[in-house]
């Protein structure tokens, strides 16, 4: 992660609310975990200066990391417009996953023209344990094409997650991440140095927190 562009990121995600930070007001996710953050990156996208800077942050990555990508592809349905701004970016062909396939018509599971060999990198908006962007690499690879690595614009850093992009043998990178956010937050007054010790302990066990 590049520092400059992970706290610009952050600084971004913080001013128009796509991450709210409440420590003493949790939110319940659709996992049914409680978390004193909540994160909806496709508010990103009401925001023309910020949404080109997150593209443009993205091309940038991936022209000096993977210099030989043929295609982008994003996880349906989050990452789908910002993948869109990403191949723009990079003048690149643009495919996008689905989470199942289609139950009708050709039944696909990945949208777009793509071959066998192409090299492709996955966009992806939210890391959290990973499970769905992994889903993403399996099909695919299961399609016969070369999935590079994947990046994304935010990833709370659960090792869960770690593990499970090592396990997959995927390259995972993120243009910020929970560390530099909880920095921005607290430097900018977003939070109180009290609030620290709570979000800290959610994140070594988020499945557990509040319970």
């Amino acid at each position: 992660m590049n520092k400059f562009i992970g706290t610009q990121v952050a600084e971004s995600l913080l001013q128009i609310k796509a991450i709210k930070l409440n420590p003493t007001n949790y939110f319940t996710w659709a996992s049914g975990w409680h978390s004193p953050i909540y994160c909806d990156n496709r508010k990103i996208l009401s925001y023309p200066q910020i949404r080109k800077m997150v593209a443009r942050s993205f091309a940038s990555f991936i022209k000096e990391k993977y210099p030989e990508a043929t295609t982008i592809a994003g996880v349906a349905t989050g990452a789908i417009a910002h993948g869109i701004l990403v191949a723009e970016e990079l003048n690149l062909p643009f495919i996008y996953v689905r989470s199942a396939p289609k139950s009708h018509g050709l039944t696909n599971q990945i949208e777009g023209e793509y071959k066998k060999g192409d090299k492709v990198v996955v966009i992806e908006d939210l890391i959290s344990t990973g499970g769905s962007s992994l889903s993403a690499v399996e099909a695919l690879r299961a399609s016969e094409v070369d999935v590079l690595g994947l990046v994304a614009i935010f990833t709370y850093g659960f090792q869960t997650a770690v593990n499970n992009f090592a396990s997959a043998n995927c390259n995972m990178d993120t243009l910020s991440n929970y560390e530099t956010l909880i920095d921005v937050a607290l430097e900018e007054k977003y939070i109180l140095q009290e609030d620290l010790e709570t979000l800290k302990e959610w994140r070594k066990a988020p499945d557990k927190w509040n319970q």
